[in-house]
Protein backbone atom coordinates (compact mmCIF):
# COMPACT_ATOMS: atom_id res chain seq x y z
CA UNK A 1 0.00 0.00 0.00
CA UNK A 2 1.22 3.42 -1.14
CA UNK A 3 1.60 6.25 1.27
CA UNK A 4 -1.30 9.01 1.09
CA UNK A 5 0.48 11.95 -1.20
CA UNK A 6 0.93 14.95 0.56
CA UNK A 7 -1.12 17.76 -0.25
CA UNK A 8 0.87 20.58 -2.29
CA UNK A 9 -0.02 24.21 -2.43
CA UNK A 10 1.66 28.10 -3.13
CA UNK A 11 0.65 30.76 -1.98
CA UNK A 12 2.60 33.92 -3.35
CA UNK A 13 1.74 37.86 -1.43
CA UNK A 14 2.94 40.59 -3.21
CA UNK A 15 5.88 38.68 -4.87
CA UNK A 16 7.74 39.17 -1.72
CA UNK A 17 6.82 36.16 0.43
CA UNK A 18 6.31 32.76 -0.79
CA UNK A 19 4.49 29.59 0.89
CA UNK A 20 4.75 26.11 0.34
CA UNK A 21 2.75 22.98 1.19
CA UNK A 22 3.91 19.29 -0.11
CA UNK A 23 7.88 20.26 -0.11
CA UNK A 24 9.53 17.02 0.31
CA UNK A 25 13.22 18.61 0.15
CA UNK A 26 15.47 21.74 -0.78
CA UNK A 27 17.98 20.88 -3.09
CA UNK A 28 19.73 23.93 -4.00
CA UNK A 29 19.23 27.38 -3.01
CA UNK A 30 21.03 30.54 -3.37
CA UNK A 31 20.41 34.35 -3.24
CA UNK A 32 19.35 34.11 -6.90
CA UNK A 33 17.15 30.47 -7.15
CA UNK A 34 15.69 27.91 -5.06
CA UNK A 35 15.09 24.49 -6.20
CA UNK A 36 12.02 22.57 -3.94
CA UNK A 37 11.20 19.18 -4.38
CA UNK A 38 7.24 18.94 -4.31
CA UNK A 39 5.45 15.76 -4.67
CA UNK A 40 4.29 17.20 -7.77
CA UNK A 41 7.80 17.69 -8.75
CA UNK A 42 10.48 20.50 -8.62
CA UNK A 43 9.63 23.81 -7.97
CA UNK A 44 12.45 26.54 -9.13
CA UNK A 45 11.80 29.92 -7.80
CA UNK A 46 13.91 32.47 -8.84
CA UNK A 47 14.60 35.85 -8.05
CA UNK A 48 16.79 38.44 -6.30
CA UNK A 49 17.67 38.72 -2.15
CA UNK A 50 15.56 35.32 -1.55
CA UNK A 51 15.98 33.29 1.52
CA UNK A 52 14.29 30.52 3.17
CA UNK A 53 12.45 31.98 6.36
CA UNK A 54 11.16 28.05 7.18
CA UNK A 55 12.02 24.57 6.62
CA UNK A 56 10.05 22.08 7.64
CA UNK A 57 10.35 19.45 5.49
CA UNK A 58 8.41 16.45 8.46
CA UNK A 59 5.47 18.83 8.02
CA UNK A 60 6.11 19.90 4.23
CA UNK A 61 6.25 23.82 5.13
CA UNK A 62 8.67 26.40 3.31
CA UNK A 63 8.61 30.00 3.20
CA UNK A 64 10.61 31.69 0.94
CA UNK A 65 11.49 35.37 1.14
CA UNK A 66 12.87 37.75 -1.47
CA UNK A 67 11.63 39.38 -5.04
CA UNK A 68 10.30 36.35 -6.71
CA UNK A 69 10.29 37.14 -10.87
CA UNK A 70 9.21 33.49 -11.85
CA UNK A 71 8.08 30.08 -10.77
CA UNK A 72 8.36 26.60 -12.71
CA UNK A 73 7.54 23.43 -12.45
CA UNK A 74 10.26 20.28 -13.55
CA UNK A 75 9.22 17.23 -13.84
CA UNK A 76 6.57 15.64 -11.66
CA UNK A 77 4.23 12.40 -11.68
CA UNK A 78 0.81 13.53 -13.29
CA UNK A 79 -0.12 12.74 -16.69
CA UNK A 80 -0.85 16.81 -17.30
CA UNK A 81 0.79 20.18 -16.58
CA UNK A 82 -0.58 22.10 -13.60
CA UNK A 83 -1.46 25.06 -16.79
CA UNK A 84 -3.49 22.42 -18.73
CA UNK A 85 -5.30 21.19 -16.07
CA UNK A 86 -6.36 25.31 -15.21
CA UNK A 87 -7.52 25.91 -18.91
CA UNK A 88 -9.64 22.64 -19.21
Amino acid sequence: MEPAKKKHSLMLDARSRLAITGAEDVSGFNEEAVSVRTCDGTLIIKGSNLHIDKLNLETGDVSVDGKINSLQYIGGNSKQSKLSRLFR
